[in-house]
């Protein structure tokens, strides 16, 4: 039985338009939002304008932001995104059903078969990875590989898609991808052509590029891969003092939680670069810590410690992982991309 809705006197629904849903929550056949009970033209309008373009991002929102965004009352945004919720099946499942669906995860070689490992079979989809460390230590390099490793095709380790890179620190480089690429038989070019590259200015600029990948991966269902490179450089520096913590710590969880739902939504792979601080009160011991706090513990799904080994190798340790125990393993950079150490990479 449709309801009308004050905010909308058109009540005529538009033809539903059908196609492949991206997203693991949803079911098999798309549904427009303006297909919704209670939606009509002109509040489907006001709901794709503020990013809710389809039925899994509307059935993720708050009421209370949908209401103040979209200009609709609060209880009319609460019979739109439950209506939503029915649509895409957001119900429970068993612990049988919930096995089925993990079977929808992907993997990206990192470029090395011991990091590979370490990771249970490269870095995942519907996940957040973060890798911290010095500077120096390999954290953006992984992501250029990653950006590249993701165009080639599965049984080479990746995913024959494409990437979205938002950069916090001016350090995305064209010629290190193109060089990659060379090395992994892809055209250079085309490989550039292949990742979208979005530089922030500010923590609310970061915050609005994020908001943005639902936007872009509905133009480009190829895209399996996110890159944030580093999640925290801008909010250190605009949050400065105790006294902006809470609001910095606010703000960092929603962008995370954010990015968490877009993996969920469109099974694909966030990957995020952290900066890392010493503590002067740890007297034994490494006192290199990521900075975020307890936010990007929490929400990470696998957290990985990167540091300079012997010999101009590194070395990645798995912190943080759902299934995974915790151990190290030693892999090098070169010219060609990241690999193996020779005669080591054997995981400790």
């Amino acid at each position: 039985m449709t309801r009308k809705d004050s905010d909308d006197e058109d009540t005529q629904q538009d033809t539903t338009e059908t196609q492949e849903s991206s997203s693991i929550l949803a079911s098999d056949e798309y549904v427009d939002i303006k297909d919704l009970p209670g939606v009509g033209s002109a509040v489907a309008s006001k709901l794709k304008g503020a990013g809710y373009v389809d039925v899994i991002s509307l059935a993720t929102a708050n009421p209370q932001v949908v209401s103040e965004v979209c200009e609709i009352g609060e209880p009319t945004a609460r019979k739109i995104i439950a209506e939503a919720r029915e649509a895409a099946k957001m119900n429970f499942l068993s612990g049988l059903e919930f096995e089925d669906k993990r079977k929808s995860v992907q993997r990206i070689s990192t470029g090395s078969q011991t990091f590979d490992i370490l990771l249970g079979g490269g870095v995942e989809s519907q996940s957040i990875t973060e890798c911290y460390g010095e500077y120096g230590s390999g954290k953006s390099q992984i992501a250029f590989q990653l950006a590249i490793n993701v165009q080639l095709p599965k049984e080479k380790g990746g995913l024959e898609g494409h990437a979205i890179w938002i950069d916090t620190e001016g350090t995305f480089r064209p010629s290190r991808i193109e060089q990659l690429a060379i090395a992994k038989g892809l055209d250079p070019k085309e490989a550039l052509q292949n990742i979208k590259i979005g530089r922030a200015y500010s923590s609310d600029h970061q915050i609005l590029l994020v908001d943005k990948i639902p936007e872009l991966i509905n133009k480009d269902s190829k895209i399996k891969l996110i890159v944030v490179d580093s999640m925290m450089a801008l909010f250190r520096a605009e949050y400065v003092g105790r006294g902006t913590l809470a609001d910095r710590q606010q703000k960092i969880n929603v962008i995370l939680h954010n990015l968490q739902r877009i993996a969920d939504r469109f099974n694909v792979a966030v990957y995020i670069t952290n900066q890392v601080m010493a503590r002067p009160d740890v007297l034994f011991g490494d006192p290199t810590v990521a900075v975020g706090g307890h936010i990007i513990g929490h929400v990470a799904t696998y957290r990985i410690y990167l540091r300079k080994g012997k010999k101009g190798t590194r070395v990645a340790k798995l912190v943080d992982s759902p299934s995974l125990p915790e151990g190290e393993v030693t892999f090098q950079i070169t010219s060609e991309g990241i690999s193996d150490v020779e005669e080591e990479g054997k995981r400790k």
